[in-house]
């Protein structure tokens, strides 16, 4: 996988970028500004791009407003957002694209979880904090998701973080039937039933991120 670090940090980009390497992977750039990274990815046009959302010049949200820059020039790019604080409204416009994932920057210590959120962006999925999940879906008023029971939930959590019903099972000591059971349920509640198969997840994560930024 080719990839592309934009991170203002000497010390955490050249971690991150040991890490990347050693687990195989390229690191054909890196970048510690905003202009300077969206420059960097026009010229390499790597698989994925990891972007520190606050980036010099500004040091708000450079890194944020590059990356949707980015997804406007390149669709398939992934974009994996890094925060050292939990930003949420920077999940909901990008992640109805998919090749999206945003994670605390604490979550790259945990190295098997970091790779396989990358390897899910690169691939055309979503991985979302676990921590940004649990701020965003909560007990809501709204009717449809008010609905849904606790175990539907907890699917719905790990679907926003972007599980497959396989790696939901493995994580709720659960059947993929019964996974299969509870997903089927809740974009039922949601009204999302007659929605095309690949398109019901995206949906069913964006009514409750959408419902939760209101």
């Amino acid at each position: 996988m080719r990839i592309v670090i934009g991170e203002d940090s000497a010390l955490f980009r050249e971690g991150l970028a040991r890490l990347l390497e050693d687990a195989g992977h390229i690191v054909v750039a890196k970048a510690s500004d905003a202009p300077a990274v969206i420059a960097t990815i026009r010229k390499h046009q790597p698989d994925v791009a990891i972007l520190d959302i606050n980036m010099p010049p500004d040091h708000t949200d450079d890194g944020a407003r590059a990356a949707r820059s980015l997804r406007d020039d390149y669709p398939d790019l992934g974009i994996l957002l890094l925060s050292q604080h939990i930003e949420s409204q920077y999940s909901v416009d990008l992640l109805s694209g998919g090749s999206f994932g945003y994670l605390l920057k604490d979550r790259v210590f945990d190295v098997d979880d970091f790779l396989d959120a990358l390897r899910r962006v690169a691939s055309g999925g979503s991985a979302l904090d676990p921590e940004v999940v649990t701020r965003l879906i909560s007990p809501v008023r709204d009717d449809g998701l008010s609905l849904l029971t606790t175990r539907e939930r907890e699917v719905l959590a790990l679907m926003a973080e972007g599980r497959t019903n396989i790696g939901i099972a493995r994580r709720l000591w659960l059947s993929e039937r019964t996974v299969e059971t509870h997903v089927g349920n809740l974009v039922a509640k949601l009204g999302m039933a007659d929605s095309k198969e690949d398109h019901r997840r995206v949906l069913a994560v964006l009514a409750y991120l959408g419902h939760r930024l209101r």
